[in-house]
């Protein structure tokens, strides 16, 4: 049989993603099923990255009482103990249970060697204090030499010297195979991936156990990607966006190119203005419909809410493809600017 032919074959077997559509225009909260462990994960979420830290506690517990029931961590932003803080403190005010919070974090590159995973995670959970993590991600496809936790914690990209990026020789399948038994033990009832491409994804599902349940990529309409998103769907992997208003996050980290931004573009603006939207709720309102899951993050309150409510109205398929249209392949979050040997998208 021809590779395309196998490929063929095995679509054909795939079960797709299921999204509670039915969700989108009640009070309830828009979810899509996981494969694997039918886990429902909100489709709506709230960021983490970039909250500092003398305020990570009150925001998570500001947008729990919001209503959002996914929280977006990871051990590189550096607030996990904080964040964990909110949420503990929302669960003893009675706001939530435990058991209503999809928390999602992710491993960070230097602890890809299978003795680190486990102990990375333990680390991560305790600075949550949480007993599993509902989804793990490995952050990004990149392994780095190992920087103990006790000499400097989150590492950052740079090696024990605190200014050389040094690439470990740890293959995925390993750390992957870490990953699957954080899920046997409990730690993690889902696992996943992020920031990987087409290539990467089906290399992961040929050795794959427990294949990944999230992929979690860099989505706006500047960098749609269409191919990766019809691939992970055709293999029933749910899919979460980050930088949903493209270079509005990389501003102040002086990351961003010259291009308009997304919150203010006219073609975005015109759009709002029909819907009585905000720009930020037609950004994530084209990201659900088509299916994907996203996370902003804010610390206004007004704008908390309203990002939200970016679930209870739907968009015209023309002004679907006018917002698709405006894609550029333009990716902000890239480590090759940082070191040819992290050129992850080339």
């Amino acid at each position: 049989m021809s590779p395309s032919g196998m490929f063929r074959d095995e679509w054909a077997a795939r079960e797709p993603i299921v999204l509670d559509l039915h969700h989108y225009h009640t009070n309830k909260m828009a979810t899509v099923t996981l494969k694997g462990s039918n886990q429902q994960m909100p489709l709506v979420g709230f960021g983490l990255w970039k909250i500092p830290n003398e305020k990570t506690a009150d925001t998570v517990y500001a947008a729990l009482k919001a209503g959002y029931r996914l929280l977006d961590g990871a051990g590189d932003y550096g607030n996990e103990k904080e964040a964990g803080e909110g949420l503990a403190r929302a669960i003893k005010d009675g706001v939530i249970k435990r058991e209503e919070v999809f928390v999602t974090s992710k491993l960070w590159n230097t602890f890809h060697s299978p003795e680190h995973v486990a102990q990375a995670a333990r680390m991560q959970l305790k600075h949550w204090g949480l007993e599993y993590f509902d989804l793990f991600h490995i952050h990004f496809p990149i392994a780095l030499k190992y920087v103990d936790p006790a000499h400097r914690y989150p590492p950052g990209w740079q090696a024990d010297d605190g200014t050389t990026v040094e690439l470990d020789n740890t293959p995925i399948q390993s750390t992957w195979q870490a990953m699957e038994k954080l899920h046997d033990e409990g730690l993690a009832k889902n696992i996943g991936v992020s920031n990987f491409n087409g290539s990467l994804l089906l290399d992961v599902l040929r050795y794959a156990r427990i294949p990944p349940a999230v992929l979690q990529i860099e989505h706006h309409p500047y960098l749609v990607q269409q191919p990766l998103v019809d691939l992970a769907k055709a293999y029933g992997i749910a899919i979460t966006a980050y930088c949903s208003f493209g270079p509005a996050s990389w501003v102040e980290l002086d990351m961003h190119v010259a291009v308009p931004s997304l919150l203010d573009h006219g073609d975005v603006s015109a759009i709002a203005s029909k819907y009585g939207k905000t720009t930020a709720q037609i950004l994530l309102r084209w990201a659900l419909q088509r299916g994907i899951a996203v996370i902003p993050k804010s610390s206004d309150p007004g704008r908390v809410v309203s990002n939200l409510q970016s679930n209870d109205f739907s968009l015209e398929a023309a002004d679907m493809d006018k917002l698709t249209g405006l894609d550029q392949g333009l990716r902000f979050n890239d480590p090759s600017n940082m070191s040819l040997g992290l050129s992850i998208f080339a």
